[in-house]
Formats: C-alpha cells, sequence, structure tokens
C-alpha cells in the first residue's frame, strides 16, 4: 500500500491503517499483526516508522509486542467520543465478523433549490458513495453528504477503511449531537444492484444527521442495508 509523506508523518499514517484493519475485523481479536518485515514490505517504509506506529496503537491498548509470539491484537473497540457512530460495526467485529469499505465516489456536489440538502447545507457538499462488505458479501449502500467545513481531496479520494468520523476529527470540527431516522427504503436500480438484491425489495433505510456544537449539520448519511444478510442491531445500555 502506497503512503506519501504530503499526508503527514508516515508512522501515523500506518498507525491509523492498521487500526482501521483492527476495528474492522481484519485482524480479529487475539490474533498476530502482520510482522515486521511483512508491514515494511507492504508500506514500503522503514523499521523504524513501523516500530513508531506499533507502540503508538500499544500505548493505546490495541496491541501488545510479546517475546517470541509478536504483536497480539488486544482490543478492536474504539474509545472515541464519537464511538457511538461507529458501534453497530464494532458489534459486527466483536461477534466475529469481517466488515470491509469499498469507496464508489467522492466529489463536491451542487444542491437543488428546495430540497433538505440545500437546508442543511447550502449551495454546495461533499458527497462520498461507499458499499460495506459483510464477512465479503455486499451489506449497506450508503451515500454521505458533508458540509463544505469537511476538508476532502476529491481528485485523491479517501482510503477505503478510513472511518468518516475520522475525517470529521481531522477537519478540527467537534460533533455535539446525533440523530437516527429509521424506515423501510426501496432499492432503487443501482441499489439493488450493489446490493444484489431485486430492484423495488424492501430495505431498512436509515438516516443519520450529525451536527456540531453550534448546531450546523455536519453530516447527513442515507444507508440501505440488506437486512436479510444481518439483522441491524442496537444495544440500549442500563
Amino acid at each position: 500500500m502506497s503512503i506519501t509523506r504530503k499526508k503527514g508523518p508516515l508512522y501515523l499514517q500506518v498507525k491509523k491503517i492498521i487500526k482501521d484493519r483492527i476495528l474492522h475485523g481484519v485482524y480479529p481479536l487475539g490474533t498476530n499483526i502482520p510482522s515486521e518485515p511483512l508491514l515494511e514490505k507492504e508500506f514500503q517504509v522503514s523499521k523504524m516508522t513501523i516500530r513508531s506506529a506499533m507502540q503508538e496503537l500499544a500505548q493505546e491498548g490495541y496491541v501488545e509486542k510479546k517475546s517470541g509470539v509478536g504483536t497480539i491484537v488486544l482490543r478492536n473497540t474504539s474509545f472515541s467520543k464519537l464511538s457511538k457512530g461507529k458501534r453497530f460495526t464494532e458489534i459486527l467485529v466483536e461477534e466475529g465478523h469481517k466488515i470491509e469499505k469499498k469507496v464508489l465516489g467522492a466529489a463536491l456536489a451542487d444542491i437543488e433549490e428546495g430540497t433538505e440538502l440545500r437546508r442543511l447545507f447550502g449551495a454546495r457538499c461533499r458527497k462520498i458513495e461507499r458499499l460495506y462488505f459483510l464477512d465479503g458479501e455486499p451489506f449497506i449502500h450508503y451515500i454521505h453528504f458533508f458540509s463544505e467545513a469537511v476538508w476532502l481531496d476529491e481528485a485523491a479520494g479517501l482510503p477505503d477503511m478510513q472511518s468518516l468520523y475520522d475525517l470529521i476529527e481531522e477537519s478540527r470540527i467537534e460533533l455535539e449531537s446525533f440523530r437516527d431516522r429509521f424506515t423501510v427504503g426501496f432499492a432503487s436500480a443501482e441499489t439493488g444492484k450493489l446490493l444484489g438484491v431485486p430492484e423495488g425489495a424492501p430495505l431498512l433505510k436509515r438516516l443519520r444527521y450529525s451536527f456540531d456544537v453550534e448546531g450546523n449539520a455536519v453530516e447527513h448519511s442515507v444507508g440501505f442495508y440488506n437486512t436479510e444478510l444481518q439483522h441491524y442491531l442496537v444495544n440500549y445500555d442500563a
């Protein structure tokens, strides 16, 4: 995988990629992270860069290096204050599933007048379309809309596994509240093709809104879930 100094310190980029893999079940709980030589070869970086990345992950409690054994995954959930935005995938990973994401497109989009998006974001917004896979099967078709305050290089795109809430954090935006709505949606021709279901098939439709500390809309996401593959899970704490 190619990384570049233009995106900041190399060891932090490596750390972020490995952390994403842990959080999405690519490196399951209790298993070994690939060896330093393999990571050096994959990322085309020095041994010191890999060691610095692994030290940070160890300090955050994700991994532990054991002599003669290797580096083991100790934790696969996030302590981020935005973790509520990631909780569903974390539950699936805790149950032993593997989550993968594929970016289908990223662009700066003009918004039609009189629409909900126009009310939320004004004349333009950033748009990212992604497909989630559960254990290799297409599971969720997501379309994300962000305010222009969220930084994104549309030409370069973003890594498939990157959390969009990390993207918000990197833009120095502090989220204060979330709002979710659930309803029944019906697969469009595009969504049906992506999820492998007939056009018009009923799907769980999730609409998420995220707001900053001043009450401004930062994100609006529309997701279509193939619940025949996996039920949507909600945990309520006592």
